[in-house]
């Protein structure tokens, strides 16, 4: 009798790899081993004999670089969407999309199961499990590190479960920074970023990103081009989204930018300290953020903001495939519509600054907005405007006079006594 499978979501790092002899060891399961490529930039004929070195029956490489960028980081960029002011949501976009592939593959499959190497402290079991529920409610999902037989309790007991039975470490002992790698960005966690008090050891860690310090002395200017919100054009060449994304990489990577040493909430409540190279990330943020400001009107720029967030802790907390997230993003996508026109930036040493932009949707108009009177704006408008949007104010002045109470009154400690001379 054959016997069940189950799909495994497998990196070819240091868990996923403990993974497939523990399966087989405490499970009657066959193993398929799933490798979602979203940029890792690994080397996948290398990790395909790994994952059948070390038991699996099988072990499928999935290209998603394209799909992931173009479903998944183009709505969070169109939206803005930045979790607690700094994270631009690498791991978190990622993870909805690698959880459907594992659907997938579990439906051609005939799995029953699907395994993922998520700790139980983590954000990722939630963005995996969420994911799977959301299109298989019906599969049994083993989180190894939840589950009762799973008996290591570190990264170090993972490494000696491996040399015991003489298979290979992945990974160098000093370099066991707990990592996550795709298109959009590098994420750093463990060793001494685990104590709040240590500065990075940057050099040690940076894979991608040039120290800033040590980036060019001239910096770099960039100009992107977006159409509808989306990327479409660096420095006036047009590129699909896989060579758009490497090429601002390249170029962020160069000059120092997107790095962001963050201490975050994660949804399953302690907070946590990460750092993360995201380069081209940070230029198309910037870049798109100033179209916006260009191109949006104050109400829908204002109300697209509380979007944002909203749909940025979607994302983070793994609900990808909501019908709340639906709804944000068809709200995006009409802010969108004429969000059409190119940025240039200023990269410097880590730092990203404006240096110009233009739309022909642009709701700047120079002759409104010049210093110098033009012929479609008269200062004298402005006084009744100010006398209707102040009357609230004023009329809540004249009540305090009247009942002698308030900040209003002649002698209202508020007001300080300035000197005379």
């Amino acid at each position: 009798m054959a016997k069940e499978k189950v799909i495994l979501s497998y990196s070819g790092g240091l868990d996923t790899t403990v993974i497939i002899p523990w399966l087989k060891e405490n499970y009657d399961y066959d193993v398929i081993a799933v490798c979602v490529d979203v940029g890792q930039q690994d080397d996948w004929a290398k990790i395909k004999e790994r994952a059948l070195k070390t038991g699996a029956s099988a072990c499928y490489v999935v290209d998603a670089r394209e799909e992931y960028i173009t479903d998944y980081i183009w709505p969070a960029l169109k939206a803005d969407c930045v979790y607690e002011d700094s994270y631009l949501l690498g791991t978190s976009t990622a993870r909805p999309l690698i959880g459907k592939i594992l659907v997938e593959y579990a439906r051609q499959e005939g799995a029953c199961a699907i395994c993922h190497g998520a700790t139980g402290k983590g954000n990722d079991q939630v963005r995996f499990e969420l994911a799977i529920k959301a299109f298989a409610p019906d599969l049994r999902v083993i989180a190894a590190w939840r589950d009762p037989l799973w008996n290591m309790d570190s990264r170090e007991a993972e490494i000696r479960f491996l040399e015991e039975r003489g298979l290979e470490v992945p990974m160098k002992k000093d370099q066991s920074y707990s990592r996550d790698e795709n298109i959009w960005h590098l994420s750093h966690e463990g060793l001494e970023l685990e104590k709040t008090e240590n500065e990075p050891n940057w050099k040690h860690m940076l894979q991608h990103v040039t120290v800033p310090e040590e980036a060019a002395e001239e910096g770099e200017t960039v100009r992107i081009d977006f159409e509808r919100g989306i990327p479409v054009a660096v420095n006036g060449k047009k590129m699909g989204a896989l060579e758009l994304m490497l090429e601002v990489n390249r170029i962020g990577s160069r000059n120092g930018v997107g790095l962001a040493d963050i201490c975050e909430n994660r949804c399953v409540g302690m907070k946590s300290r990460g750092v993360y190279e995201t380069p081209g990330g940070t230029i198309l943020y910037t870049a798109h953020r100033m179209l916006d400001q260009l191109c949006l009107d104050r109400d829908t720029y204002h109300f697209k903001q509380h979007v944002s967030l909203r749909m940025a802790e979607l994302i983070y907390d793994g609900k990808f495939f909501t019908r709340l997230m639906d709804a944000c993003r068809a709200f995006v996508d009409v802010t969108e519509e004429t969000v059409t026109g190119w940025v240039q930036l200023r990269l410097y040493k880590g730092s990203v600054r404006g240096a110009g932009s233009h739309s022909e949707y642009s709701l700047y108009n120079e002759n409104i907005a010049s210093f110098t009177t033009g012929d479609l704006y008269d200062h004298k408008d402005a006084q009744g405007f100010i006398t209707l949007f102040g009357l609230p104010l004023k009329v809540r002045a004249m009540m305090e006079q009247r009942t002698g109470q308030g900040q209003a009154v002649l002698e209202s400690k508020s007001l300080k006594k300035r000197p005379t001379e």
